[in-house]
């Protein structure tokens, strides 16, 4: 099939609530740290560069990190990032951490995950979940789509007992990637990008082919993830969230932050200008979302 890989010239963010600050602080793409007042609508201000160096991973693409994911556990903040090159599965995530965010502070812990030709999977598009206790890491794209493998204490590397293991997949040739899980109420909800996310400058795929956002859900976080309609989600299955319409064109790269006056907010990015390029807008209009639709049928 053909291979390619996450919307690297996407600005993919992580946006995080510090516990102990009146601040929102959101990661991007490159390495770039922005802070906002505790208000997700911003503004944002630039602070810089989180690793400025370039990753300690000596692969191609250390200078130009993806997909950030970060998290707070205890006293530490951990990003995760991906390193990686176009069309490529030469690929791996890495780790740093801080216990501030602040630009200077970041400590490159390097690889947790690595793939190559030898593998079924692609080690891009972190995303890391805590489950009782537990840390799982979900990430993938092209070459078999979405796997999840469970992770050491601290998250830094997998743990020995699992093989990764894939959680989504489509057999109809697009590309699934950026997959983000989100617990909400009884379920974990597994959010992906399908679709050709970029380049529509020079190639616009057919309409309904281009980026959008899928759901499965489960009341595991590991396993059993299906559609509204009860497909499996390692069997094609996939709700669109959110699709191309009005000045939104291929919206993707999501993740789901949990704001306390909104409520859970969906952020993504998409072509909003109609220039089909590289440059993508970032995480607006942002989606409150509404959980019946991606509700089982028949519940």
């Amino acid at each position: 099939m053909p291979l390619r890989s996450r919307a690297q010239e996407s600005a993919q963010t992580r946006t995080i609530r510090p516990s102990f600050v009146a601040l929102m602080a959101r990661i991007s793409v490159s390495r770039r740290v922005t802070k906002s007042p505790l208000d997700i609508a911003g503004p944002w201000e630039y602070k810089g560069s989180a690793i400025p160096d370039g990753s300690i991973i000596d692969l191609k693409g250390k200078d130009d990190l993806w997909a950030p994911d970060v998290h707070q556990l205890g006293d530490w903040y951990y990003l995760h990032y991906a390193v990686s090159s176009f069309g490529s599965q030469h690929s791996a995530i890495g780790v740093a951490r801080s216990k501030s965010m602040d630009v200077g502070t970041w400590k490159d812990g390097g690889t947790v995950v690595t793939s190559d030709p030898s593998k079924p999977l692609n080690a891009i598009d972190p995303n890391l979940i805590r489950v009782n206790g537990e840390f799982y890491l979900n990430f993938g794209s092209s070459w078999q789509d979405i796997f999840q493998v469970h992770l050491s204490n601290p998250p830094v590397a997998p743990s020995a007992a699992i093989d990764p293991y894939q959680i989504g997949f489509t057999s109809d040739r697009e590309v699934v990637e950026g997959s983000y899980l989100f617990h909400y109420g009884k379920y974990y909800y597994l959010f992906m990008s399908k679709g050709k996310c970029c380049g529509y400058d020079k190639s616009r795929p057919a309409p309904g082919k281009e980026y959008r956002i899928l759901a499965c859900r489960s009341s595991k976080a590991t396993e059993g993830f299906v559609d509204k309609d009860g497909v499996d989600c390692t069997k094609g299955g996939g709700t669109v969230v959110l699709e191309s319409h009005d000045n939104v064109y291929g919206p993707g790269g999501q993740g789901v932050y949990d704001d306390t006056k909104h409520g859970p907010v969906l952020y993504y990015h998409y072509d909003g200008q109609k220039q089909f390029g590289l440059i993508s807008q970032v995480g607006g209009p942002l989606c409150e979302l509404k959980w019946t639709d991606v509700s089982i049928k028949g519940e």
